[in-house]
């Protein structure tokens, strides 16, 4: 008779963007909601004893500051474009999502990729480069599609096989994408991915602290021009405006985490440098789908 043993997908749903960074523990990881509207976001999740696999979608526009867990290698497809990318701890980024944003993730965890003798270093190069080629959408769909089917019974061995499979999966669609490498694209991708690297070390380490746009080219040791073609590159806006967004988004955690008795909303405005208190309750409510005064008195 042989031995089974249960696998479960665990399910969240989420509705602030704090909620989604916890519902995917061992990430270092600061999200930032960046357009209008109540968040909700839903993750699954699944544990095949050292590699994991993971589904993430979320309503609204998400900067996501983060790097995977130590000694991993992560498979991450973004399918809303199709696209692999490739991370490790090193790979520390920012990034926003578009909207409705869907990506279905395969995680090597550390004592797998030793055992497989993983040559990580051979990737550099590849981390966070939108890698594509026409298995990407396949494999997704796929992936995504019998991942509730992960959760019935199976036995141990083929559990283990299933985590092989995954391997030398994502292995043969990462040498396919490889072959279609533009160079010159990804050099020049490279260099805007460093200059968001330094701009999101410097975000997420000091995520309270606020800049100037000249300020944030000096962080970035850029021109306010090479910063500029960067965000327009990897977020979709201006380096203003993401400042901005950042602020509101500031202001948003200070509101949840005070109560009334101990600040008021024109406090916490002028605390993240909005004095017309008039359109800092506008640009709030735009953005969250309530008045500043309304999440503190839920805080």
């Amino acid at each position: 008779m042989t031995t089974c043993n249960p696998l479960q997908v665990q399910a969240f749903n989420t509705a602030d963007v704090a909620e989604q960074v916890r519902a995917t523990p061992g990430w270092v990881q600061h999200y930032q909601q960046m357009s209008p509207g109540h968040f909700a976001g839903h993750i699954r999740y699944l544990d095949l004893q050292g590699v994991e696999v993971y589904e993430e979608q979320m309503n609204t526009r998400v900067e996501q500051n983060f790097s995977a867990p130590t000694g991993a290698l992560a498979f991450c497809f973004d399918r809303s474009d199709n696209a692999l990318y490739l991370l490790n701890e090193e790979s520390r980024n920012i990034w926003i999502t578009p909207e409705n944003y869907q990506e279905i993730a395969v995680v090597f965890g550390p004592a797998f990729v030793r055992e497989h003798a993983l040559d990580v270093a051979k990737f550099d190069g590849l981390f966070m480069a939108p890698l594509t080629c026409g298995q990407n959408a396949l494999f997704s769909r796929w992936l995504s599609s019998t991942l509730t089917k992960l959760s019935q019974t199976i036995d141990i061995d083929s559990k283990e096989v299933l985590a092989e499979q995954l391997l030398e999966d994502c292995l043969f669609i990462l040498d396919n994408a490889q072959a279609r490498l533009d160079r010159s694209g990804l050099q020049r991708r490279g260099e805007e991915r460093m200059i968001m690297k330094r701009v999101g070390e410097w975000a997420a380490d000091s995520p309270e602290d606020a800049l100037n746009l000249l300020e944030l080219a000096q962080v970035a040791g850029v021109s306010l021009r090479q910063l500029q073609q960067a965000f327009k590159a990897y977020t979709g806006m201006t380096p203003s405006h993401w400042l901005r967004l950042r602020r509101l988004n500031s202001a948003h955690r200070e509101l949840l985490r005070r109560r009334p008795s101990e600040t008021t909303v024109a406090e916490v405005a002028m605390h993240w440098s909005f004095w017309h208190l008039g359109r800092f309750s506008s640009s709030y409510r735009a953005l969250f789908k309530e008045l500043p005064s309304e999440t503190l008195k839920r805080s």
